[in-house]
C-alpha cells in the first residue's frame, strides 16, 4: 500500500486549499478512504471519510460545512477541498485506510496571517 499526499501550503485565514492523495498497491475502489490530521502537540484527529463509491461522506464537527472529501476511483485519487481555513486547521494532513490503520506521510497545512 502506498499513499502520497500533496497540496499542503501556507495560507491566510479564510483561504482555501485542495489536498490530493494518490493511492496505489491495493484495490482502491474496495475501501473507504479517510483524512486525519495532527496538529503540533496534539493527537491524531479524524476529520472525514468517504465510502467506496464516493456517494457518501462523513465529517467531524470541526470541519463540517467547510471541508469536502471526494474520490476518483478511475484515477485512484482522494481529494480534500478545504475552505474558510482558520489557524486551528494548522496540522499535518494524512490520507489513509482507517480499517487497516494505513496512512500516508502527510502534507503540511499552515494557516496564519
Amino acid at each position: 500500500v502506498q499513499l502520497v499526499e500533496s497540496g499542503g501550503a501556507s495560507v491566510q485565514p479564510g483561504g482555501s486549499l485542495r489536498l490530493s492523495c494518490a493511492a496505489s498497491g491495493f484495490t482502491f475502489s474496495s475501501y473507504y478512504m479517510s483524512w486525519v490530521r495532527q496538529a503540533p502537540g496534539k493527537g491524531l484527529e479524524w476529520i472525514c471519510d468517504i465510502n467506496k463509491s464516493g456517494s457518501r461522506a462523513d465529517y467531524a464537527d470541526s470541519v463540517r460545512g467547510r471541508f469536502t472529501i471526494s474520490r476518483d476511483n478511475a484515477k485512484n485519487m482522494v481529494y480534500l477541498q478545504m475552505n474558510s481555513l482558520a489557524p486551528e486547521d494548522t496540522a499535518l494532513y494524512r490520507c489513509g485506510i482507517a480499517t487497516m490503520d494505513n496512512w500516508g506521510q502527510g502534507t503540511q497545512v499552515t494557516v496564519s496571517s
